[in-house]
């Protein structure tokens, strides 16, 4: 094969008019659209970094949101604690108070009813005393205890406080005594001298006897009453004890 000069230009010619074409019509639009993705590129770098940078600084806030519920609720928890706290002593409080307000109020109960329990037995022995001194004094009962009753009631005329002597002074008010068996005339006579120094006149006294007295006697003038005898006494020893006497 022989070298030819002309075809070996022409074929020169060719590639470099093929290299012209190559890079004007093909690598300058392919060199662009590499730039413009590129640019893009870089474009979406940069914005997935801005995205980065703005995750992050959503992320500390919300870890700093998240510390600060965390402390909120921790603080609450503590408040709430005390409350609770509180609320237990109050109730504790309010508990101990009604317990001992309930123990003073069944104290005063088991007192009162005690005090009733011993005012009844107590009631029950002066009834006893009383039936039995009733009984007793029955038995003794007869001139001989009214003539020791009538020299009881003379030594108490004579102690008696002047302001209490009006109703014998008052001359509308007879005067009356009244003793379980007669009394003789000495004694009749010792009444009307006492009665008469005490009203300060002289006076009439209206004796009688009465069984009910068992023994002794009873003086009226008025609303004024000397009872020296046995039925009025264990009457006033009786109801004197019903009374808390």
């Amino acid at each position: 094969m022989e070298f030819d000069l002309t075809t070996f230009i022409l074929e020169v010619i060719n590639f470099l008019v093929l290299v012209w074409l190559l890079k004007h019509f093909f690598y300058r639009p392919v060199l662009a659209v590499i730039e413009k993705r590129q640019a893009e590129t870089a474009k979406t770098i940069a914005d997935a970094a801005a995205m980065r940078r703005e995750a992050e600084g959503l992320k500390s806030e919300c870890l700093g949101r998240l510390a600060g519920v965390d402390q909120e609720r921790v603080a609450a928890r503590a408040g709430l604690a005390e409350e609770i706290a509180a609320e237990r002593v109050r109730r504790l409080a309010a508990v101990e108070t009604e317990v001992n307000t309930d123990r003073q109020r069944r104290q005063m109960l088991e007192a009162r009813e005690r005090s009733e329990h011993e005012a009844a037995l107590e009631r029950e022995a002066v009834t006893i005393a009383a039936r039995f001194a009733s009984r007793f004094l029955d038995r003794l009962a007869g001139p001989e205890l009214e003539a020791k009753l009538v020299e009881l009631a003379l030594s108490e005329l004579d102690a008696l406080a002047p302001e209490k002597l009006d109703a014998l002074r008052d001359t509308s008010v007879s005067i009356k005594v009244v003793s379980a068996y007669p009394l003789d005339d000495a004694q009749r006579a010792a009444f009307t001298l006492a009665l008469g120094r005490l009203a300060g006149r002289t006076i009439s006294p209206e004796f009688s006897d009465d069984a009910v007295l068992k023994a002794g006697i009873c003086i009226m003038a008025g609303s004024w009453v000397l009872m020296a005898n046995l039925r009025d006494e264990l009457s006033f020893f009786s109801g004197n004890f019903d009374h808390g006497g």
